[in-house]
């Protein structure tokens, strides 16, 4: 092509409308090529419509993010389905004008932004980037915002904006996600993430403000704007210092002979946790040098979850059996997520689960407060809460100790919000968790917080370490007070929202229309509650007790035999979840027995309602 047809080509594209055949389409391209001055994503779009990709082109274009359960999260790239600086500056507008609807002093008490270490040099996009863009968008408003300087755990935005009383906040992560992600994670006043109504607001203010105002991509205001503000040293301190809140033992923790390694997994962990292990009085843990320092491309591991286990914990497990390490802890990228593993006396690593690890947390954070309470502290204004796909063991501790136990939703934004309305009555929540590894000690941060979280498993650590007993050997010792508790939980990737949307469909007309099974396989089933439709037969009205959430497909058997098992979908990823449990009583303690009952249960479930094979759905693989 000669450089003036290429010239023509460049000066038609801007000019619509386009001849793809599809007016919608051929409007989006218009919008896109007139809005992004992001050179390497515009060029995307160009790429596209030159090789007359079109079905490329309306998947990227015609349709739009919406909110999951941990704010907006998709592949980085052109089109306005994906994370990019055009979609982060709408986001943005929209954030700005619901705000401004919301609070007549936003412009006095301002925004809070971070942000992680991802990025994507074929997009130009990274979330500093991101940050930046955010932040011009409000100060190109003369709204106040607290930029952090570098970037920073998940945990403190929710904690800063409580913090520095400010209307809202955002973190640009996508968590534990795949590197070609990221996210845009939205944060209320109260600190907990946004619930409904807010996210569907929020997405019509998008909606109305796509177009990208004037001084939107003014970056620059992010150096000579007076109204911006760096919070990082403030922050910090204020975190570290409430951390001494959930700290019980310093002096033993000074003298400790336990060694600790930290994985911090390519991400932001690595100086967070190592001031969190001073202010507890430990000797700093030992990090993996490979994974130590950002990395965007998350280059030692397979995929950047440490939930996924020992084959990405490698690198950690063989750095402690060289340091003599008993104990590594792996935060994830965002640090907001904390995996444990144990060394054995056979030499073999046991890696706790979420539900494992919440067992002992809860027992840990509770005989903390039995010794440390006043005289006239009430055991019955005490709370655990923990989301209702997670482990039934909290509930266990709570009947037989006398605190309150509560199930919220799936996602860490239904405790914060939980937790919030406690705290305004009155009541203390010691711990909070969901299984896949998100876990909460304190109320200081309403969002799950690996930095803490680490810190305290360490200690309880060093305590049991005393008395020569182990992470695991105290496991089995809850259990046996409190019943054995016995889960599994995998997923399935499933990337055709019809099929997942019949596999669900067919479970609420099984044997006949609005049927629901009454057997998986042999299995007699006592109840199902279907929060997506809002259906519980276990309630004498038949309406489910958790609030309904019509964007999600989740289903919940209770079975004769004692066990609890849900299908739902991801709000993140394309995986259709499972999650089984046993609950026995503390009479029962054959494990062997327990766990060959809940096994064959998931062999039914997955053969029985996730059909794989007929499906086309691909087994959970690292």
């Amino acid at each position: 092509m000669t450089e003036n047809a290429e010239g023509d080509l460049n000066s038609n594209l801007l000019h619509a409308p386009y001849l793809t055949g599809d007016p919608q389409l051929d409007t989006a391209i218009g919008q896109w090529l007139r809005w992004d001055k992001n050179p390497k994503t515009k060029e995307q779009i160009e790429n596209l419509l030159r090789n007359g990709m079109n079905k490329e082109l309306r998947d990227r274009l015609c349709c739009r993010m919406t909110f999951g359960t941990a704010g907006l999260r998709s592949a980085m790239g052109a089109g306005f389905c994906y994370i990019n600086d055009l979609t982060v500056i709408q986001s943005t507008q929209g954030m700005y004008k619901y705000l401004e609807r919301c609070f007549s002093d936003f412009k006095q008490r301002g925004f809070v932004v971070g942000y992680d270490t991802r990025g994507q040099v074929t997009s130009s996009c990274s979330s500093q980037r991101l940050a930046k863009l955010t932040a011009a968008v409000l100060l190109a408003k003369d709204v106040p915002v607290y930029l952090f300087s570098r970037y920073v755990p998940t945990p403190f935005v929710p904690y800063a904006v409580q913090e520095l009383k400010a209307v809202a906040g955002v973190m640009i992560t996508a968590s534990h996600n795949r590197k070609e992600d990221n996210g845009y994670k939205v944060y209320w006043e109260n600190g907990a993430q946004i619930t409904s109504p807010h996210d569907k607001e929020i997405l019509k203010c998008i909606e109305e403000c796509v177009e990208p105002w004037n001084g939107s991509w003014n970056d620059n205001l992010v150096d000579t704007s007076p109204l911006k503000r760096d919070p990082l040293q403030d922050i910090c301190r204020r975190y570290m210092d409430d951390l001494k809140k959930i700290c019980f033992y310093r002096e033993l923790n000074s003298k400790t002979t336990l060694k600790f390694v930290h994985t911090s997994f390519h991400g932001v962990g690595h100086d967070y946790v190592q001031l969190a292990f001073q202010v507890f009085g430990f000797k700093p843990p030992i990090p993996v040098p490979e994974q130590k320092d950002p990395d965007p491309d998350f280059s030692t591991v397979k995929c950047p979850n440490p939930e996924e286990g020992e084959s990405v914990l490698e690198l950690s497990l063989r750095l402690a059996e060289k340091e003599n390490a008993r104990i590594v802890l792996a935060t994830d990228p965002d640090a907001d997520r904390l995996a444990v593993a144990e060394l054995q006396e056979n030499g073999v690593w046991k890696v706790f689960t979420g539900n494992e690890l919440a067992a002992l947390f809860g027992w840990w954070m509770f005989d903390c407060w039995k010794k440390s309470k006043s005289r006239n502290a009430d055991v019955k204004n005490i709370y655990m809460l923990a989301t209702t796909v997670s482990s039934k063991i909290l509930k266990a501790i709570a009947l037989k100790e006398g605190f309150h136990f509560e199930e919220t939703l799936p996602g860490f934004k239904w405790i914060g919000s939980r937790i919030k309305d406690l705290l305004e009555n009155g009541k203390e929540v010691l711990f909070s968790f969901e299984e896949s590894i998100g876990f909460l000690c304190g109320t200081s941060v309403l969002d799950k917080d690996g930095v803490s979280a680490a810190v305290v498993v360490a200690e309880m650590a060093s305590y049991l370490e005393t008395m020569n007993i182990t992470l695991k050997q105290q496991l089995i010792n809850v259990y046996e007070k409190y019943g054995y508790h016995i889960s599994k939980t995998s997923y399935f990737l499933c990337y055709d929202p019809t099929t997942i949307k019949s596999i669900f469909e067919r479970l609420r007309n099984f044997d006949s229309p609005k049927e629901y099974p009454k057997f998986c396989g042999t299995f007699a089933i006592l109840h199902v509650r279907d929060i997506t439709t809002g259906y519980d037969s276990s309630q004498p009205n038949k309406k489910s007790v958790l609030p309904v959430s019509k964007s999600s497909q989740m289903i919940t058997f209770t079975f004769q035999n004692g066990c609890v098992a849900t299908l739902r979908t991801s709000g993140t990823e394309p995986k259709i979840k499972y999650y089984a449990e046993m609950c026995a009583s503390p009479d029962q303690s054959d494990t062997a027995l327990l766990e060959e009952e809940l096994k064959k249960l998931i062999d039914a479930l997955i053969e029985n309602f996730l059909e794989p094979s007929k499906n086309g759905l691909t087994w959970r693989s690292v």
